[in-house]
């Protein structure tokens, strides 16, 4: 959920209705609200076609490096890195799309409630001027790469790693038992020993998972 647009104190006015605007404000209000929706529309397209690049490149990387047993198990490495890259895109796209959400929700929440007889607060004016006069994305950086994280790439990320697994597992010798010292041997690129690739996944798992759940669950449409 998001919260409501908040009039700082300052910009308190006395009420106003529909009556309070004419013709050419309250037409130039509503195609500002059309052009608004239509840009958060197209940018919430752009959200899902980002994370169908990273649906796309994650299965045609999986698919090539299960194909062939002797193909290296690095090309799930590199999906992890490709998909880091399509997130950190995502999040950027999604913190512009909340910049024209929050201009929506501020003339949803205000013009037109006093268009249909409601008083609200005249100060919106001034709310929604200087949201014009400077952009600002309502989601910090880290809050937003943490959303798109728990909304979609969590479970991106969960799918390579299980197969980045499977590779590992079809490396191994058939009729070798498997053990956790065989896994780190297997998981070795080149003359970098298993057990430092290894770490280095673990240790990025579990940033992004931090990262997932720093990310607030009620984010704000405006900052203090």
């Amino acid at each position: 959920m998001t919260s409501e647009p908040k009039l700082p104190r300052t910009l308190e006015m006395p009420a106003i209705t529909e009556a309070s605007y004419s013709t050419n404000a309250a037409n130039s209000l509503i195609h500002l609200y059309r052009a608004e929706v239509g840009r958060m529309t197209a940018y919430r397209g752009r959200l899902d076609t980002t994370t169908n690049w990273a649906i796309v490149t994650t299965a045609g990387l999986t698919s090539f490096g299960l194909g062939n047993r002797e193909n290296s198990h690095a090309i799930f490495l590199f999906a992890m890195f490709m998909n880091y890259f399509f997130l950190h895109l995502e999040a950027r796209r999604f913190r512009t799309f909340e910049i024209t959400h929050h201009r929506v929700r501020i003339m949803e929440r205000f013009f037109y409630p006093a268009m249909l007889g409601e008083k609200v607060d005249a100060g919106w004016h001034q709310l929604l001027l200087g949201e014009l006069a400077k952009p600002r994305s309502p989601i910090p950086r880290l809050d937003a790469v943490g959303w798109r994280l728990r909304r979609n790439y969590l479970w991106i990320y969960a799918a390579v790693v299980i197969a980045w697994m499977a590779k590992l597992d079809l490396m191994r010798d058939p009729g070798a038992r498997p053990t956790f010292a065989g896994f780190l041997e297997l998981a070795s690129i080149g003359n970098l020993p298993g057990f430092i690739v290894a770490t280095a996944v673990l240790t990025f798992y579990v940033f992004l998972i931090r990262l997932a759940i720093r990310a607030t669950r009620q984010y704000p449409l405006e900052q203090d």
